[in-house]
């Protein structure tokens, strides 16, 4: 298998609108953050994490040119924004499965009735992404590409957001815990992805850095990449600072996993 990391910055972006900070004006490419989103190569398929609403930037910046299946983490704007995007896939091989918690079915339903919404035709000479929805359950393995995920839910302020395992990979984002039974989900994983924003201040949905890092240790895996990250630190700092076997991620990295 193998991760790419699309987009590792929080809702806002890095650089963030109007800012002048140190991070905002860096002149390392790593500082600029795209909003959360992720490919992970299988053996029978790309699976993209979430649709950002940079998705298509996204993807010719890391080459990427074909996607077979999405899987939604929740439906927050910066992490489903960018579904329209996965049209031109559809458009040349039909319906795309898209995997999303069952408690957010609805919402997706509603929000892109366009595209669901059997009755709205696109215009002569137009078309609407042909999206399957695949609806999944905390804890209840799912096949997507010929591999078993196991959803694994976690708290995110007064929302739940599905991270998932598979094989010796674990993935979450926008989380502020990571409970008992996500923990034992995660047991033994090689490789994990953590959500983190900063170091210091605690956050009331989102894990600072500082507990990210204990959340890490709690599971531990051999590599933790930290990723939904503000412009609040610069890479270079998170490379000096973190513990061995801790990483910030940034837009275009791509980690290989056993």
């Amino acid at each position: 298998m193998k991760l790419t990391f699309l987009g590792t910055g929080t809702s806002f972006g890095v650089p963030v609108v109007g800012c002048d900070c140190d991070t905002c004006t860096s002149s390392d490419p790593r500082d600029r953050r795209t909003r959360h989103g992720a490919v992970l190569e299988l053996p029978e398929g790309r699976l993209l994490v979430d649709t950002p609403p940079e998705l298509r930037l996204q993807l010719l910046a890391t080459g990427i040119s074909w996607i077979d299946a999405v899987w939604f983490t929740h439906t927050h704007a910066d992490h489903v924004h960018g579904l329209d995007d996965v049209r031109i896939f559809t458009v040349r091989r039909g319906d795309m499965p898209a995997y999303v918690p069952a408690e957010y079915r609805g919402v997706i339903e509603e929000h892109f009735n366009y595209i669901f919404d059997e009755s709205v035709r696109p215009p002569e000479g137009s078309s609407k992404p042909r999206v399957r929805l695949e609806s999944f359950e905390a804890g209840e393995p799912v096949e997507v590409l010929g591999e078993q995920f196991v959803p694994v839910r976690v708290p995110h302020g007064d929302c739940t957001v599905y991270g998932f395992r598979v094989g010796d990979l674990g993935y979450i984002t926008d989380a502020k815990t990571l409970p008992e039974e996500a923990r034992e989900a995660l047991a033994g994983v090689q490789v994990l992805v953590l959500n983190a924003l900063w170091f210091g201040k605690p956050h009331g949905s989102h894990f600072n850095i500082e507990e990210a890092i204990e959340a890490a240790g709690a599971v531990g895996a051999q590599r933790t990449y930290l990723t939904h990250l503000t412009h609040r630190v610069r890479q270079d700092e998170l490379d000096e600072r973190l513990p061995d076997g801790v990483f910030a991620a940034y837009d275009g990295l791509e980690v290989e996993i056993a």
